[in-house]
């Protein structure tokens, strides 16, 4: 049995679909992996700020902690 006209077009529309389809699915995926890890490194990035912020504020109470615990000459 061989193929007719009609039905070698809708092959190749079909297989050409499936293949765009396929292609868009494997675009779409590494587009949502880039995003998930963009959104990991900021929210690692985000907790660094965190922690400086932190150190630096116990730093800065130290200091103040102590220059009031020395005695003063005088």
């Amino acid at each position: 049995m061989s193929l007719n006209r009609p039905e070698i077009t809708k092959d190749v529309l079909q297989q050409s679909a499936e293949a765009a389809i396929t292609s868009a699915g494997h675009v779409a995926a590494i587009v949502f992996e880039s995003a998930r890890k963009i959104t990991h490194e900021l929210g690692a990035f985000a907790t660094e700020i965190f922690e400086i912020a932190e150190a630096s504020r116990r730093a800065g109470s130290d200091i103040d902690h102590t220059a009031r615990s020395k005695p003063t000459r005088g």
